[in-house]
């Protein structure tokens, strides 16, 4: 990204404006939006608000590890101010055959975290959040303010002929009360089901994948010696016919990164017909059902899994996996499924730039791409970048959607190669490595930007 400042080339382009933003949804991606708009410099000082549908004031940990890509890295780098590593780091990748030995190794440096980690040095950065997690910043860096609403669900949003054309966002809060509130610019982080892109692009759905995502944690210090080998420092990966299992090592409770506390994070994709969201199987509707009886259509959140269901999926784990990722199978505790789907938005800008999306709203990335939260960070530096005036109106939008479309469309691809077709190992390794590269070595086909020359 340049240094120089660019003269306007389109709104919010470069603009000292004192700017009312709204960012709809408060998980990692519209938290690194606002602490990425925070950060910039005099003369900006803009008043951020961010709309939570949740009425929790913090949101539930996920349960889920992340890989921490270049980008993601790069902007806590540049922009946490908690005084705290983010990361564990994993120095080799390696591949196990069904008795669990290693049939493949290279030396490769990879950094995993956790989403709750991530989640609260966020917040702490953001708007002061105090946790176990990490020291609120005693710093201030920038002259914006931010409000964080939790309970509050976007509803709507329109743009009024007077008053400069600003935007008026709709809402209904957790106690059943309507409000609005105005806005220069809004910005669209609340995740691949987004309202807000229902709006302008209604045509465009999630849909099913044909496979889910079977997802737990377990302490290091609670499995065998053996297990503990393979997956210590080690990013380590299995595959047969319409199967993929890995696993790493992510922060532990609290985001603890002592050895012996951290937790050993495993993703287990395995198909399920059929292969439509709307057209729901006995085994589908099994796995998604919770030991309450609800039925969810996309995730299955931690620890509500139907023991039934899930003790027949460790069964079926014993007979089809590596022993190590059995027994991390068998031992977690609060499991958790995600319906793997593919979304992406035509673009990721409406009404004249001021209202954009970002992150998985934009594009919903395939786990596969370990690419998701680097994707949330990118959009939001080059977002920061673009209106402080760093980075041209035009590359800013060649970069995000070049990386949107061309990622999410790899994803597709490495699931489909996955899950769908009986390929050699060798060919798995060439599909990881790729996913692997750094954005910045990316050059983006002419498909994914040639309608923005």
């Amino acid at each position: 990204m340049g240094s120089s400042i660019h003269r306007s080339e389109g709104y919010p382009h470069a603009t000292t404006t004192k700017l009312d933003i709204v960012i709809i949804g408060a998980s990692l991606g519209g938290l690194a939006t606002a602490l990425a708009l925070k950060r910039l410099p005099s003369p900006h000082a803009h008043s951020i608000t961010l709309l939570e549908r949740n009425p929790k004031p913090v949101l539930d940990n996920q349960g889920a590890g992340i890989v921490a890509g270049g980008d993601t890295l790069a902007f806590f780098k540049k922009y946490d101010r908690c005084g705290r590593e983010l990361a564990v780091s994993s120095v080799r990748r390696q591949y196990l055959d069904k008795n669990g030995d290693i049939i493949h190794k290279e030396d490769m440096k990879q950094n995993m975290t956790s989403w709750d980690l991530a989640y609260y040095m966020l917040r702490a950065n953001v708007d002061g959040l105090e946790s176990a997690y990490c020291d609120v910043p005693n710093t201030i860096d920038g002259n914006s303010q931010v409000k964080h609403l939790h309970g509050h669900r976007f509803t709507g949003l329109w743009k009024q002929e007077s008053n400069r054309g600003r935007l008026v966002v709709e809402y209904q809060t957790s106690d059943n009360v309507k409000g609005s509130v105005e806005a220069d610019l809004v910005i669209g982080a609340d995740g691949p089901s987004s309202t807000i892109r229902d709006i302008f692009s209604p045509g465009v759905d999630r849909k099913y994948a044909g496979y889910v995502a079977l997802r737990g944690t377990v302490r290091e210090d609670s499995v065998t010696p053996k297990t503990l080998e393979a997956f210590k420092e080690r990013f380590t990966f299995f595959h047969c016919a319409g199967v993929q299992i890995l696993a790493y090592l992510i922060p532990g409770k609290d985001g603890t990164l002592e050895p012996g506390k951290r937790f050993i994070n495993f993703v287990y994709y395995k198909n399920t017909k059929p292969r439509s969201l709307a057209d729901k199987s006995a085994e589908f509707r099994e796995l998604m059902t919770d030991v309450d009886g609800k039925y969810h259509r996309i995730t299955l959140p931690p620890g509500k899994i139907n023991p039934v269901a899930w003790k027949k999926q460790c069964d079926i784990a014993r007979q089809v996996l590596p022993p190590q990722f059995a027994e991390l199978m068998c031992s977690t505790d609060k499991p958790f499924v995600q319906a793997i789907t593919d979304v992406i938005s035509p673009t990721n800008e409406f009404l004249d730039g001021r209202v954009i999306l970002i992150g998985d709203a934009l594009a919903g990335f395939r786990p596969h791409t370990v690419a998701s939260t680097s994707q949330a960070c990118f959009d939001a530096m080059i977002l920061a970048d673009m209106i402080e005036g760093t980075v041209g109106r035009l590359e800013w939008k060649r970069q995000t959607l070049g990386y949107a479309r061309t990622i999410q469309a790899r994803g597709v691809s490495m699931g489909e190669r996955s899950q769908h077709e009986d390929l050699p190992l060798s060919e798995h390794i060439q599909d990881r490595n790729l996913a692997s590269r750094p954005r910045q070595d990316e050059t983006w086909p002419h498909w994914a930007i040639a309608d923005l020359d």
